[in-house]
């Protein structure tokens, strides 16, 4: 049986208890989860977590522009079933002519068409109970990519492309899916129907302090403080791009390469600002609004 315990976070996620409770539910009720919120939330980091914390397999699919559900299912290897066909002819060819000496395959039979069947993250995921499987940025996906997925969100089945061998789990076994979307479009709505949704809100300042506890454990407070403190007058600039919870992390493991001193010097000449601004619009912004900054 799948795991549906509450799982409140680990050492290296914190997961608030909105979240926490949302992700219980679509465990317990065998659906997947849909994620949406600003990029570096920490939407893609949940089921990578709770999969290493948990100590179950995890089945990734990143999705872009190009994604097919075939991708994410599973393909026939057209190829490789006429080479061996080829392959099979000739082995009769030498047959008829007393030849001991055969081409090999592979161990596969054309008789057997599951053999040339390659599955993706999805057919894997249905075949392993109590795995995790993410869908990631599924917003980025052409429009027909979650329509096709609603048959099996529904029915709890693949069916394997010319072998028609189906693959079905069960509502306890489903394994614990995570979709993630940055809402760069709409997604339809009878696929939002076949979700638990949740919405990530951005971190307040003593969330985000938590966050930073949990993996800077040991750096200095003054200089975590400092740079929380300029991270949120940052977002509050009216950016086209405003920095995200992984944009600060990355901040502060840069000026924790330093000693103190050096640190918070850094900090006050900003020092480092292109991991938190990330166009050159918002780069002026925080030029002509440096002064008003304070630490």
């Amino acid at each position: 049986m799948a795991n549906t315990s509450m799982w409140t976070g680990s050492d290296k996620y914190l997961c608030d208890a909105e979240l926490a409770q949302a992700f219980h539910m679509s465990r317990v009720l065998g659906m997947p989860l849909l994620m949406e919120g600003e990029p570096g939330t920490g939407k893609t980091e949940l089921p990578i977590q709770f999969a290493k914390d948990n100590n179950i397999e995890l089945f990734v699919y990143p999705v872009g522009s190009k994604s097919t559900v075939e991708q994410f299912v599973a393909k026939f290897d057209h190829v490789k079933y006429l080479r061996d066909s080829q392959i099979e002819v000739l082995n009769a060819q030498r047959d008829e002519k007393g030849l001991d000496k055969k081409l090999s395959t592979g161990g596969r039979s054309t008789e057997q068409l599951d053999d040339y069947v390659m599955m993706g993250p999805g057919a894997k995921a249905y075949s392993k109970p109590n795995s995790v499987l993410l869908i990631d940025e599924i917003d980025k996906a052409p429009r027909e990519f979650p329509n096709d997925l609603l048959y099996a969100l529904s029915h709890r089945k693949f069916i394997l492309p010319e072998s028609g061998k189906e693959i079905s789990v069960s509502e306890e076994d489903m394994p614990a899916i995570v979709i993630t979307s940055n809402r760069e479009q709409e997604l339809p709505t009878a696929f939002k129907g076949r979700c638990i949704y949740h919405y990530i809100s951005f971190p307040s300042p003593e969330m985000m302090l938590e966050i930073v506890h949990k993996h800077y454990p040991s750096a200095d407070a003054e200089i975590v403080q400092k740079a929380i403190q300029l991270f949120y007058q940052v977002r509050h600039l009216g950016l086209e791009r405003a920095p995200s919870t992984r944009e600060l992390l990355n901040w502060l493991k840069y000026l924790n390469t330093f000693k103190k001193d050096k640190s918070l010097a850094k900090l006050v000449a900003m020092d480092g600002m292109g991991v938190l601004v990330k166009t050159q619009a918002d780069m002026k912004i925080l030029e002509r609004n440096r002064a008003q900054l304070k630490l």
